[in-house]
């Protein structure tokens, strides 16, 4: 059986770079580990971590076509984020002029959720912990 350690990182192509890099920098709060322009690419790398730990590769491409969200199609889901206090993360997402779904009950763990859209409509869960 093949042994996997964790997940190493997620990527994720945007359209507008630096509305993204605001997206997942200043509102969900994730770290800049290192930044790169790559010129016969036409494209910027950002590598982001979460609580120090490596977690999103962000890739801007020129003209890259929209990937569907809804209805839900086959493939990636979505992203998942652990939150304490799924209120506070609201509360705070609504400050940030960014609307959340009303939050739910998992029916199998009884845990609270909601989702958003990242700039490009990428659905991002929260997930009370």
């Amino acid at each position: 059986m093949l042994q996997l350690n964790s997940i190493h990182h997620i990527a994720i192509i945007c359209s507008d770079y630096e509305a993204s890099k605001h997206f997942y920098t200043n509102i969900l709060g994730l770290t800049v580990l290192s930044e790169i322009y790559r010129t016969e690419r036409q494209s910027y790398k950002l590598d982001l971590a979460l609580n120090g730990t490596y977690v999103v590769e962000l890739f801007s491409f020129p003209n890259p076509p929209a990937r569907t969200s809804r209805p839900e199609a086959s493939g990636l889901r979505h992203l998942a984020f652990a939150v304490s206090d799924i209120d506070a993360a609201v509360q705070f997402l609504m400050e940030q002029n960014i609307i959340a779904e009303p939050i739910r009950i998992d029916e199998f763990t009884n845990k609270r959720f909601t989702f958003i859209s990242d700039p490009d409509g990428l659905p991002i869960e929260f997930y009370e912990h």
